[in-house]
């Protein structure tokens, strides 16, 4: 009866040493669960952001608004009748110059 209560102990205390102290035991569980939830945010940051581009794809394909839009900030579109005016900041004169 001692020598199982022996083997009993001594099986518990190397199945608790592998758990605890092992590189495949509690810690590496703790960081995988540390990895899972940095990659659920990502991909929730994501999906959002491919929820922003698939709405612009869908504005751009079905209206003209978008792409008047488009075309004025990325081309510098005038249309007709229109005036474009550009305001340059105002940059004091520096004391070196003449």
């Amino acid at each position: 009866m001692r020598l199982l209560l022996f083997a009993l102990v001594l099986v518990l205390a190397l199945l608790q040493g592998r758990l605890w102290l092992s590189n495949d035991g509690l810690r590496e569980v703790w960081r995988l669960d540390d990895q899972v939830f940095e990659r659920s945010e990502e991909n929730r940051e994501l999906a959002a952001r491919n929820a922003a581009l698939e709405a612009e794809v869908l504005d751009l394909k079905q209206g003209l608004s978008a792409t008047e839009e488009r075309a004025r900030t990325d081309l510098g579109l005038v249309a007709a009748g229109e005036t474009f005016f550009q305001i340059i900041p105002y940059q004091p004169p520096s004391p070196d110059d003449p």
